[in-house]
């Protein structure tokens, strides 16, 4: 399982979003993106905009999923028990 999750420190979004990473105890790596929405390259190409958080599962064909309850409710649904 490869889950990838570009953050920013300090975004309440992405902390709701690692908590719920955290609880379904699952592995995931972290990009953190710059603060500045114009630096964020990396996270336009994989999601197609510059916000933060955005969740990539290569397993199951998630590219670049936006919106931090949405990406909740996908992880509770895909990996809950």
């Amino acid at each position: 399982m490869t889950l990838e999750l570009y953050s920013l420190p300090g975004c309440p979004y992405c902390a709701k979003v690692k908590s719920t990473l955290d609880d379904l105890d699952l592995d995931y790596v972290e990009h953190e993106v710059p603060g500045s929405h114009a630096h964020r390259d990396e996270v336009e190409e994989v999601s197609g905009q510059t916000g933060v958080p955005v969740l990539v599962d290569t397993e199951h064909g998630i590219d670049g999923m936006a919106e931090s309850d949405q990406i909740i409710e996908y992880l509770e649904e895909t990996y809950g028990a």
